[in-house]
């Protein structure tokens, strides 16, 4: 039987075990700017996807995304050797790494929304000073005044 909430805790501790190994103990030069993000435990507790981004050296350096997938793939036996020893569960689970967008695709609707705000403002200082083409209302009839 699936135990979703023990699933839960061990990703949850698998995460936290990967980044601590990556940060402190693997020594791989391909790592520097690599960041876990989530971590998933399928319900017989067997398989773990482990998703990270890379961020570049700098604002305007490209992250190494290739890099960081190689160097991944290079440590995964110490980092399951690293999470079968921090979680202790019967069987230490398979770790498969995949690149998480989540991050990138949030600063394109960041990008996407202050372009949608630029244009509403813009729009606003347009109706702002415009005035009607005819008359404020041109259902408006005048009667004579002997009617």
């Amino acid at each position: 039987m699936v135990d979703q909430a023990r699933a839960r805790r061990l990703a949850k501790r698998i995460s936290s075990i990967v980044a601590t190994a990556i940060e402190y103990e693997v020594k791989d030069p391909r790592l520097r700017f690599v960041t876990i993000t989530d971590a998933k435990v399928t319900g017989d507790l067997r398989e773990a996807t482990v998703y990270y981004t890379v961020m570049g050296e700098n604002l305007d350096a490209d992250p190494d995304y290739e890099g960081a997938a190689i160097g991944l793939e290079k440590a995964k036996g110490v980092l399951r050797s690293k999470v079968g020893a921090g979680t202790g569960v019967k069987f230490t689970p398979t770790l498969a790494f995949v690149l998480d967008r989540v991050p990138d695709a949030a600063r394109q609707m960041e990008e996407l929304l202050a372009k949608a705000r630029a244009a509403d403002d813009e729009v606003a200082k347009v109706a702002a000073t415009a005035r009607p083409a005819g008359d404020a209302d041109p259902y408006k009839v005048e009667r004579d005044a002997d009617e």
